[in-house]
């Protein structure tokens, strides 16, 4: 049922602007959404409820400069656990708050991570208690091409 209501509530050429706006600049105010997309701010306040509400926009978020925190270098980890360890590994992540983020995946290894890091000395620190239950693999970022970004929006039949 909820997967026919969501299907149901597709998103129109303006719920796509809507989208692109606040993806360039998430402080964006009602009253200048509005202008954008020729609707008044209380009718963009209204879309935004209810794409919050089926889901379609699951919340909003502040972008970090990393390295003015003294973050200067990033990982990402590829990680295998050993036999039986699946569960304490993946709390192990969890329970590393310099993982910025994790998915699951196909392939060799289950688990790619990415770290953030003050230097690259800390890596011993924070992997060296997962080996006795996990194979790792880490490569360092050198730079980023972009950071996380929308797929192209288009309305949805």
């Amino acid at each position: 049922m909820i997967y026919t209501a969501f299907m149901s509530k597709s998103l129109d050429q303006t719920d796509c602007a809507i989208i692109t706006i606040l993806e360039q600049d998430g402080r964006a105010s009602l009253a200048e959404i509005a202008k954008e997309v020729a609707l008044t701010g209380p009718a963009v306040g209204e879309r935004l409820r209810r794409m919050r509400e089926i889901g379609q926009i699951s919340g909003f978020s502040v972008r970090v400069d990393l390295r003015a925190l003294g973050y200067t270098i990033q990982a990402l980890v590829r990680i295998k656990p050993r036999s039986g360890q699946l569960q304490a590994v993946e709390r192990m992540i969890a329970d590393q708050p310099r993982f910025m983020s994790c998915d699951r995946v196909t392939g060799d290894d289950c688990y790619v991570a990415r770290l953030a890091l003050a230097d690259v000395a800390e890596l011993d620190d924070i992997l060296l208690p997962f080996h006795d239950r996990a194979e790792t693999h880490t490569a360092i970022v050198k730079s980023s091409i972009f950071e996380d970004r929308l797929p192209p929006l288009t309305p949805l039949a």
